[in-house]
């Protein structure tokens, strides 16, 4: 690889992680307002919370984990404590801060599994009543 090589790829990565940090904050603002009417209980499970929290919520935390790199370590675990998802913390922080994930979207990869897996639980499974 000669510089201009690198340099075009640095420049591709650096662009990508800035438009996932704008589209991860633009997200986040919009998911705020959303989940204040959600009611969580405080000792709800990582399942539990996944179910009751909006989709919008786990992609802005993957894209500001892909946009901050290790920095997001700190910011997630401020923002889904701030926002009551407790449970989402330590997945988020750990994710954050293992290097070579951040392009793997864990909380939403996460989301649409548990939703995957509660739906063949069907009745047989613990029900959450949404409010």
């Amino acid at each position: 690889m000669n510089v201009n090589e690198i340099r075009n790829l640095v420049l591709f990565f650096v662009g990508i992680m800035a438009i996932a940090g704008v589209l991860g904050g633009i997200m986040l603002a919009i998911a705020v307002h959303r989940l204040r009417s959600l009611n969580i209980p405080p000792d709800a499970s990582f399942s539990e919370t996944l179910l009751l929290t909006p989709l919008s919520i786990v992609i802005a935390i993957d894209l500001l984990d892909l946009a901050l790199d290790v920095l997001a370590a700190p910011l997630s675990w401020a923002i889904l404590d701030r926002l009551g998802l407790r449970a989402l913390r330590g997945l988020a922080a750990v994710e954050a801060l293992l290097p070579g994930t951040q392009f793997i979207p864990t909380l939403t990869l996460c989301w649409f599994g548990i939703r995957l897996l509660d739906s063949r639980l069907g009745a047989s499974g613990r029900r959450l009543i949404v409010q």
